[in-house]
């Protein structure tokens, strides 16, 4: 069997087709996790006016050498101040307020005695002293937030603050999960064959994929039988755009995945990459829709989930990237165990800004070991020319809590 390289298949990926022009309107209050579809432009200055940004005194800063001065009323936070300070004059300015005309400095209360309707300053405070001048957050016609971004709790809030009652977020692609063999059991099914397995591929790749921003279609588990796979595929590519089933790519008897996809009408863009673990990926196509079946052991399946699916994923929303991948450092040797490209689950730990490796707690057995990535784990990188690596080397990481 011929394999890909792991670079070729992913520039192969990288080059494929994808649907990313869709998009839909949603309140601001419902929109977070969601993928912008459009860059969210300041339309003005914030803050338009010079503003207080703590409660004090708003008045001239040459002032402050005088023996005394005169507080003239009060200017409360939303008040459309119109008065213009003369010199010896104050203004009593609270946190947020509109600074008065004529007013370059702002003094806080604790630098102050007051006198009935005069004040002499205690402690000086520099020219400009607690003002926010006008666009000091941002300027009318910056982009504040970029197309791509996924929207969290600071983004909201930059939004609210533009009044952005709706937001266009790009439509979330649909993924349909299958896993496919007559071993495994779905959740809450009982049998008295021990030789069977409990199903968790799907439920570990559903989360996967609407933790990187799809919508899940959840089709369970189906036996090793060609009709009803068959069967099950066509119907779920009529309402998906991925269609991702785990088991079934090997070259064992009862592995109908690879010999379906092709009689769906799907053109198959490639079948096994050189990669551990994983290497039996198939990777196919249907007009706008695309196929990947991928091996049936639980770490397998999630490894190369991350890989190919979550790109094509990232494609439809206008990411720029599916993941993040940073240089890290090896606290300990490490053995490789074949001339693949490997992914090895890893322990990252971040000292003085530098990334380091380790494999604490990480077992070294089959595909199937899917605890190996608990506890904030990683994914190191080692490509087919390396070989065992000393404690010092850096290699690449990918991260697994950027989705």
């Amino acid at each position: 069997m011929s394999l890909l390289s792991y670079e070729t298949s992913q520039n192969m990926l990288d080059l494929l087709q994808v649907n990313s022009s869709r998009v839909e309107n949603v309140p601001l209050s419902s929109s977070l996790g969601r993928i912008l579809a459009e860059d969210i432009v300041a339309e003005f200055n914030d803050p338009q006016f010079p503003t207080a940004s703590m409660d004090g005194y708003a008045l001239k800063h040459a002032d402050l050498d005088s023996d005394s001065i005169i507080i003239v009323g009060n200017n409360p936070a939303g008040h459309d101040e119109t008065r213009v300070l003369k010199d010896g004059e104050c203004i009593k300015t609270f946190t947020g307020s509109m600074m008065p005309q004529g007013a370059d400095t702002l003094i806080q209360i604790e630098n102050v005695s007051v006198n009935q309707n005069k004040i002499t300053v205690d402690e000086k405070v520099p020219l400009g002293n607690a003002v926010r001048p006008i666009g000091e957050g941002y300027r009318s016609g910056d982009v504040l937030i970029k197309k791509g971004t996924k929207i969290g709790f600071a983004q909201i809030g930059v939004m609210a603050g533009l009044n952005k009652v709706m937001v266009k977020v790009a439509l979330k692609p649909r993924v349909a999960v299958i896993s496919t063999g007559s071993e495994i059991l779905d959740l809450g099914v009982n049998s008295d064959n021990p030789a069977q397995i409990r199903s968790s591929n799907n439920y570990t790749l559903a989360a996967l994929f609407e933790q990187a921003g799809a919508e899940v279609i959840q089709l369970g588990t189906i036996g090793d039988d060609r009709d009803s796979i068959m069967k099950t595929f066509e119907n779920a590519l009529h309402s998906a755009d991925i269609l991702v089933s785990t088991g079934g790519v090997s070259v064992g008897d009862y592995d109908f995945v690879k010999d379906i996809v092709p009689r769906l009408g799907a053109e198959v863009v490639y079948k096994g990459v050189a990669i551990k673990p994983g290497k039996h990926i198939l990777v196919a196509q249907r007009e706008e829709r695309f196929v990947l079946a991928l091996p049936g052991f639980a770490y397998s399946s999630t490894v190369t989930s991350i890989l190919y699916v979550l790109p094509l994923i990232a494609k439809m929303l206008s990411r720029g990237s599916a993941y993040k991948t940073v240089a890290a450092r090896l606290s300990e040797d490490f053995k490789k165990r074949s001339k693949l490209t490997e992914f090895t689950a890893c322990n990252v730990v971040v000292e003085d800004g530098e990334y380091f490796v380790n494999f604490d707690g990480k077992k070294v057995g089959s595909s199937a070991i899917l605890t190996n990535m608990l506890d904030g784990s990683a994914l190191m990188i080692t490509g087919e020319d390396d070989g065992n690596l000393e404690e010092g080397t850096f290699v690449n990481v990918i991260l697994l809590d950027t989705f």
